[in-house]
């Protein structure tokens, strides 16, 4: 098999009429007029056509089928997530055990510390020698807590999870 060396390719983006696809054009959607039931899209022409941007549309607005936004006044909630839960419980001691898959040395592993930090794809903890270590989630097997932890599920107030007597 011989290799083809690379030869970039530009596209132009609509066609000559401004709209997309060979059919007739949809006078709503391209042309430069706006079709007032896309919830105040804007017309981008400086792209070799012009186009409908989308609207701004906040995460959890519900959309009529044509595309209007309606607004609501709903409270935003954080998910319930390792990563929002650990935040919930900085400062509090923890055990985490991790997994290294393919790991001769040490497959699995145990780190106990106090929780500093946590995000996306890690979590940053203090262990009890004062060196700050910082663990990847996609190793994380399960967290324990010697405490009682807070924890707020999503759409509900804040409570602190009691441990079983």
């Amino acid at each position: 098999m011989s290799m083809q060396p690379f030869q970039p390719v530009s596209y132009q983006i609509g066609n000559e009429r401004g709209g997309f696809g060979g059919g007739q054009m949809n006078p709503g959607m391209g042309g430069g007029q706006m079709n007032p039931g896309m919830g105040g899209g804007q017309m981008n022409p400086g792209m070799g056509g012009s186009y409908m941007m989308p609207p701004q549309v906040s995460a959890g607005n519900p959309m009529t089928p044509q595309g209007s936004v309606i607004p609501t006044n709903a409270p935003v909630f954080e998910q319930s997530y390792v990563e929002n839960i650990l935040r919930l419980n900085r400062g509090k001691t923890g055990t985490f055990y991790m997994t290294y898959e393919n790991n001769k040395e040490w497959n699995a592993k145990i780190f106990k510390g106090i929780v500093e930090a946590a995000g996306r794809d890690h979590i940053i903890i203090s262990e009890p020698s004062g060196k700050r270590v910082i663990l990847l989630t996609i190793y994380l097997d399960y967290i324990t807590f010697d405490e009682a932890i807070n924890y707020q599920y999503p759409g509900t107030q804040g409570n602190q999870i009691q441990p079983r007597r």
